[in-house]
């Protein structure tokens, strides 16, 4: 007699190549709708997307101002245009690329889990986007703004 756990546990095995990829599948599903979506709907005409609420309440523009519009101009091909409006999500964009198909290729082979970021590289992030908040305030400094 086999109990419900040895029944269950074949259909819970993630051990095929084909099941390991399922989650990288989804997310590359997600993204690929959420940039097709971006890249349609125009965020440099207004009344598509709602207003930065930070930019709203404060009158300064916080690290994500512009994502949007770089992403935006990411998809068309626009390299100089996306790092004018936010270089910061250039940059991100391109580590999570990076990010992304290791993550893959260790779904694809099976490897061991191990964490994907080091503590250094997380606490290094949050220090970086907090300069970069911080400089594209600084009065004079036009060329970090997203407008």
């Amino acid at each position: 007699m086999t109990s419900v756990q040895e029944r269950v546990r074949p259909l819970l095995d993630t051990s095929s190549r084909g099941r390991r990829l399922l989650r990288p599948l989804a997310v590359a599903a997600a993204a690929a709708g959420v940039l097709a979506v971006v890249a349609t709907v125009d965020p440099n005409e207004s009344g598509h997307y709602p207003t930065c609420p930070w930019l709203y309440v404060t009158g300064t523009w916080c690290p994500g101002c512009g994502t949007l519009r770089a992403l935006h101009a990411l998809t068309h091909g626009d390299v100089p245009t996306a790092l004018a409006r936010n270089p910061f999500t250039v940059v991100a964009s391109a580590g999570l690329a990076v990010w992304f198909v290791v993550w893959t290729h260790r779904m694809w082979t099976g490897a061991q889990r191990t964490r994907m970021a080091p503590a250094w590289l997380l606490y290094g992030l949050f220090w970086a986007v907090l300069a970069f908040w911080v400089a594209r305030n600084i009065p004079g400094w036009t060329w970090l703004s997203p407008s």
